[in-house]
């Protein structure tokens, strides 16, 4: 006596089960729900345990199970397997072989065998329905009973009745999807950019022909490549500027540039921020989220702060780095990236490798083409178009319709400081002048704390109230001038004195209109 063995009903009408089916598998756009439904139907008509839906992509050679039914209920599923190399034959030539195959023991079946050997299934009998399109195999739709040799040919010749109902509904099912992802995503970015753009992402380099020449070449060097940069500076010398800047230059300033500040993202968090993760990979995870790395492809991600990066997330950020891919939390597939890296940081990260705080693989990772920024005080010809820049974009942004004036002296006051707070502090003193001293010429004694100078300590014209900036500059050059005795090169010229390069100070005093050399001399 064989094992196992049902009949069909010996009376089912075809197209009463073609249009039942029909109805069920196309009635919803969520798969499961409609092979839930499909199940609760076709349970009473063969012998059936489970129904399987499947999904070949045959650039991988993976079949994807993405949806399952029995009596509990349907369920989504994401399972990639793999598919040996005879079993791909029999797949992706679909023409050569029957639309509808029976297998009495799927444990044994020359193709199924893989796909249960995954689930652990029991002795199994299967009927698979190869679902083609366009003459391309897109996928399966099978049913499964448990015991060998459950079904019969009258039974095949049911299941094939639904092939195509099942291949539209499977199409439709795959791009709904797709496109509630694509919604999703973008909903997602269109909020993180709106946040982005709020914080004024851009703004113009002040100083890129004078203190920060050096730095602006070395800019349009690396900015063509791809290779990692570390920009090392202080606190406030305009880090981000840099790196929005070599994006900006870069072939990639069409993608998006995604800022990390590593040092404000708790170390719980560091990695779902980075990463992402999967829905229910931890308490909270009510729904996937992409990281920043997966926002930044195609472009460029700056993690600003490096340094304070945990050690557990340095590892997965040397992977990203060796390997271009990464792995959400509660993930199990991993996701190809095409991000350049742009680092930044305040602390000497040698010593951190020397006292076992960064690792040192990845220091040499990020550390391939280092800027160097230097601080405001050894860059001073910078501050007077600083100044400027500051005093229009503060005025704007308090909604002043005039431009504060300074009063005489206050320049080389300005000049004079050390500035440790660098670019940010001068910003923001200069902020707080504009609203303390409301309309009236600026001065900075009581905010950044230099002693105020005295009319025979500051040479000013004195019918003028004010000064403009490049009158201010100038008479500050003209001083260094005097003091030097005239020279501009040398231990002891202006140049020395003024902190900048003999070349540049020429160039800015021809442009002042400040005759020097022997046109000094003729004017004399």
């Amino acid at each position: 006596m064989t094992e196992n063995t049902q009949d069909v009903p010996t009376k089912v009408d075809e197209n009463q089960f073609f249009r039942e089916m029909t109805l069920r598998i196309c009635g919803s756009l969520e798969i499961e729900k409609a092979l839930w439904h499909c199940f609760l139907y076709v349970r009473d008509i063969i012998p059936a345990d489970e129904l399987i839906l499947t999904v070949y992509d045959p650039d991988a050679g993976v079949l994807e199970v993405v949806a399952t039914a029995n009596n509990k209920g349907g369920a989504v599923g994401s399972d990639k397997i793999p598919m040996p190399s005879y079993v791909r034959t029999h797949l992706e030539e679909p023409l050569k072989f029957p639309r509808v195959r029976m297998s009495d023991d799927a444990n044994k079946d020359e193709i199924f065998a893989v796909v249960a050997e995954r689930y652990h299934w029991t002795e199994s009998s299967i009927i698979v329905g190869r679902l083609i399109i366009e003459n391309k195999f897109v996928g399966s739709l099978i049913v499964r009973a448990n015991g060998k040799r459950r079904y019969s040919e009258n039974d095949a010749a049911l299941w094939a009745l639904i092939n195509e109902p099942a291949a539209v509904a499977l199409a439709n099912s795959r791009r709904y999807l797709e496109l509630m992802k694509l919604k999703e995503l973008l909903a997602d970015d269109s909020k993180y950019f709106q946040n982005e753009l709020r914080r004024g992402f851009s703004e113009e380099i002040v100083g890129a022909e004078f203190g920060l020449k050096g730095v602006m070449e070395q800019i349009l060097k690396i900015s063509p490549l791809s290779s990692p940069v570390l920009l090392i500076g202080k606190t406030g010398t305009g880090k981000e500027l840099v790196a929005n800047a070599i994006h900006s230059f870069s072939p990639r300033h069409n993608g998006p540039l995604i800022k990390v500040n590593c040092g404000a993202i708790p170390d719980t968090l560091i990695d779902s921020e980075l990463f992402g993760h999967e829905k229910g990979a931890f308490t909270g995870a009510v729904a996937q989220q992409r990281g920043r790395f997966e926002r930044a492809h195609g472009g460029t991600i700056f993690l600003d702060e490096v340094s304070e990066l945990p050690l557990n997330a340095q590892v997965r950020l040397l992977r990203v780095l060796q390997e271009k891919e990464i792995e959400r939390i509660g993930g199990t597939q991993p996701i190809k990236i095409d991000v350049r890296v742009i680092s930044a940081t305040n602390k000497d990260l040698k010593k951190l490798v020397a006292e076992k705080a960064f690792r040192d693989d990845l220091f040499y990772r990020l550390c391939v083409f280092p800027i160097h920024i230097p601080p405001l005080k050894e860059r001073k010809m910078d501050i007077p178009p600083l100044v400027e820049y500051f005093l229009r974009k503060k005025a704007k942004e308090i909604g002043l319709h005039f431009i504060p004036k300074l009063l005489p002296g206050t320049i080389d006051a300005l000049i004079e400081y050390d500035w440790p707070g660098n670019v940010r502090e001068l910003s923001n003193a200069i902020e707080r002048a504009i609203i303390i001293h409301e309309g009236r010429p600026l001065s900075f004694e009581d905010i950044i704390g230099f002693p105020g100078h005295s009319a025979d300590e500051i040479r000013f014209r004195p019918t003028e109230v004010s000064l403009t900036l490049c009158e201010m500059e100038a008479d500050h050059i003209r001083n260094a001038m005097e003091k030097a005795g005239g020279r501009v090169e040398g231990e002891h010229g202006a140049a020395a004195l003024l902190g900048m390069n003999p070349g540049t100070l020429r160039h800015r005093m021809r442009k002042l209109k400040i005759p020097f050399g022997r046109k000094a001399k003729a004017s004399k």
